[in-house]
């Protein structure tokens, strides 16, 4: 079997150590005689993964106590609408600070629910995390993303909204590094890249934001309702949850989020340094104080060469490095699963296809 270098911005590669381990357990979890899979998520097995998992990302992000952690599904596109659901608490605006595509779609599901969805930010272009907001202080809460897996564009600070909620779409983030949840209402993320597999999403919600969910809120939606069944109101996405819980131990092995950071920060500044040394046969679009340390997007000067680029990087095991449709050009997403290597090797490869075609 050969393994290749999965570049994908979601679902993304997973450590190889939570893969084997999760086969081996396939079969019989822990003496259990069945699969996770097949495990009632009422039962003592299932209820005892499901308890280490939230414990171990406590952990890892220093979670304070008076914040709830909940696993849930409908991805972070169920949360656009269950975010104003929760949030909005009798007022009908919220801040929306918009610096790429999933941003724009947050928008686009708010405006179902609150009347008056404002931008608080938005460049002509998203190449720059904006820093000069226009907020609301009657705003019901201010949401942003973080990191936009499309453009490749990340905030490196938070932004300060004052006493209104700050809400964040971290999936493409969440830990990556460390980070103050305390400066944070409401952090929810996606689990396909860099938590788990697709299937779940995690809600940290503060308390005081929890129980004024607009009535005709569906339950599923309800984070009171999810926080008092324990994220079990319904049958939970139990196999991606564990494998969470696989992803979390493997981060402390790795010496936690401090950890990672150093490892991810080191990745990114070597392709960028890459790209940028290659004489303009390669470019990235991004102000060099919003690039990514996730999601790597760049373009070649001719981009007749795109296709012997993807087919040529294929055949030296580099998968998955074609842009988004909506943008074009090439992106490497290098999440905490990516290992290093991977990114030495991306390297290599891009140094010799320009000096091939160059």
């Amino acid at each position: 079997m050969a393994r290749v270098f999965n570049f994908s911005a979601g679902p993304a590669a997973l450590p190889e150590e939570v893969l084997k381990q999760a086969s081996e357990e396939m079969l019989d979890w822990q003496g259990s005689g069945m699969s996770v899979m097949e495990m009632s998520h009422r039962g003592k097995a299932f209820v005892s993964i499901a308890e280490q998992a939230e414990a171990d990302l406590r952990e890892l992000l220093n979670v304070p106590s008076n914040y709830k952690v909940l696993f849930l599904q409908g991805g972070a596109t169920g949360q656009f609408a269950a975010i104003p659901m929760n949030l909005a608490r009798g007022k009908s605006a919220a801040d929306y600070v918009v610096n790429g595509s999933w941003g724009k779609k947050a928008v686009k599901e708010a405006g179902k629910y609150l009347d008056d969805v404002r931008i608080a930010a938005q460049p002509d272009s998203f190449t720059v995390a904006p820093t000069d907001l226009n907020l609301n202080p009657d705003a019901a809460y201010v949401h942003y993303t973080p990191n936009e897996t499309i453009e490749g564009v990340e905030f490196h600070q938070v932004p300060a909204v004052g006493d209104v909620p700050l809400v964040a779409d971290m999936s493409s983030t969440i830990l990556s590094r460390p980070i103050d949840v305390s400066q944070f209402g409401v952090i929810y993320a996606g689990a396909q890249k860099n938590i788990g597999p697709a299937g779940l999403v995690i809600v940290i919600v503060r308390d005081d934001l929890i129980g004024e969910a607009a009535p005709n809120t569906p339950m599923v939606l309800d984070w009171a309702a999810q926080a008092e069944a324990d994220s079990m109101l319904n049958t939970p996405p139990c196999y991606s949850w564990y494998i969470c819980g696989l992803v979390f131990q493997w981060l402390k092995r790795q010496g936690g989020l401090q950890g990672m950071a150093e490892i991810n920060q080191r990745k990114a500044q070597k392709l960028y340094d890459a790209i940028d040394g290659s004489n303009g046969f390669y470019t990235n679009p991004v102000d060099p104080a919003s690039r990514s340390w996730m999601n790597v997007p760049f373009v070649l000067a001719d981009d007749s060469l795109d296709a012997a680029f993807l087919s040529e990087a294929k055949e030296a095991g580099l998968e998955t490095l074609k842009g988004h449709r909506s943008v074009g050009g090439m992106r490497a997403s290098i999440y905490n699963a990516m290992p290093e290597a991977g990114v030495d090797a991306l390297i290599d490869f891009m140094a010799s296809f320009a000096n091939k075609h160059g």
